[in-house]
């Protein structure tokens, strides 16, 4: 008989104490119901019966906001995976909490067993094309309750364009808003006037 994942119990729910001293963001804002049922499956289910810290990861990154949960690329998931030994990363699944992307610069996909809450229907087409699998996080807890044979991943958080913009003062490698907008030709060229110098 076949056990539907989706039952809770009320004695198995989480303390608030418990849920205060685990996340940040205790409370989710995001209107996803794929990521709600993700949470819920790995706070009841998994948290509350193992102490394995990957499923603390997990549910802390399922909490983030989407700002905070970038996509990642096929291409960088490749890269990841070739880094290390080739033993190291066989028969391995490969998680991210968030979404994958597709990238048309990278011409073969190898065979991979990928679990994430959502894909991009190119990505998916080429994960399935190669002979991969593709998990649900759901199917994931099944299949690895305390994360074993898995590797975690997750996108560039700080690639955004805005982080080009934090930062103190000139001279620090940042980017000033001041130079992004058009000033004439004496803003985009060297030998300025002090009063055209950097402005915050």
């Amino acid at each position: 008989m076949q056990v539907s994942i989706w039952t809770v119990t009320t004695s198995a729910t989480p303390t608030a104490s418990f849920t205060a001293s685990l996340l940040v963001r205790p409370e989710e804002k995001s209107p996803d119901e794929i990521a709600k049922k993700a949470k819920r499956i790995f706070f009841v289910r998994y948290i509350g019966r193992t102490d394995a810290n990957f499923n603390k990861v997990i549910l802390r990154r399922l909490f983030m906001s989407r700002i905070n949960r970038p996509p990642v690329s096929l291409s960088r998931i490749v890269s990841s995976v070739k880094k290390g030994p080739e033993e190291a990363s066989t028969g391995k699944t490969i998680v991210v909490v968030g979404t994958i992307t597709d990238d048309n610069r990278l011409l073969e996909v190898p065979k991979m067993s990928i679990a994430a809450l959502r894909l991009t229907s190119s990505a998916r087409a080429r994960i399935e094309k190669a002979g991969g699998e593709i998990l649900t996080l759901d199917q994931l807890a099944l299949r690895a309750p305390t994360g074993a044979n898995t590797i975690l991943l997750r996108g560039p958080k700080n690639s955004r364009e805005a982080f080009k913009h934090f930062g103190f003062g000139p001279h620090s490698g940042k980017v000033s808003f001041y130079d992004i907008y058009f000033c004439g030709l004496e803003c985009n060229s060297r030998g300025r006037r002090r009063s055209r110098g950097f402005k915050v």
